[in-house]
């Protein structure tokens, strides 16, 4: 089976460096961009991307405008996107739900949550 591709985004390096070990440890090719930008333009460039982990508070386009963006995207509006958020607040999980993200992970991260998250959108 073809390892799945995680693209990782998130404006803070030691996250992208935790995540990617994590996940390259657990058998997955992975991406990352430090802005939705650039992650878009990896999208665009990389024929598939299996899922994207994005982090919801970034500066110029946060989380909540970057899944907005892909879901008017022809190209980029059927992958998942799982939001990775400091905020655990109440109403912080729905409100990227209804954002249009597939699922909420918040930091610090449970890697078997993470993983099992990204399984289920990736089966």
């Amino acid at each position: 089976m073809p390892l799945k591709t995680v693209l990782i985004i998130d404006d803070d390096n030691r996250n992208i460096f935790a995540l990617k070990a994590v996940l390259k440890a657990k058998g997955f090719d992975c991406l990352s961009a430090t802005s939705a930008q650039e992650g878009f333009t990896l999208i665009e460039n990389k024929e598939k991307v299996d899922i994207v982990l994005m982090d919801m508070m970034m500066p110029d386009m946060d989380g909540y405008q970057a899944i907005s963006a892909m879901k008017k995207s022809g190209h980029m509006q059927n992958i998942p996107v799982l939001a990775v958020t400091a905020q655990a607040m109440v109403g912080d999980r729905e409100r990227c739900l209804s954002a249009g993200a597939s699922g909420y992970v918040s930091k610090p991260i449970n890697v078997d949550e993470l993983l099992m998250q990204i399984e289920k959108f990736t089966s």
